[in-house]
């Protein structure tokens, strides 16, 4: 089993933040959880190899940016 990193509190968050939904499943939750660790861990992988590529060991901000488009 995969250890999960994000909180299903602030998955929950999220969703009522831009919404008026008065009550979020748990299934909702894990759902948005599972799809942004996946987008989060693809955008890292992609900014690592921006940084090696730039000579760098240290991930920056702008690898961040770059990788996320």
């Amino acid at each position: 089993m995969r250890k999960r990193i994000l909180p299903l509190a602030a998955m929950e968050s999220i969703l009522k933040k831009r919404s008026s939904a008065v009550r979020v499943s748990n299934s909702a939750k894990e759902a948005l959880r599972d799809i942004l660790e996946e987008i989060g861990e693809e955008i890292g992988e992609k900014a690592i190899k921006l940084a090696h590529h730039s000579g760098r060991k240290t991930v920056k901000d702008v690898d961040i940016k770059l990788a996320a488009k």
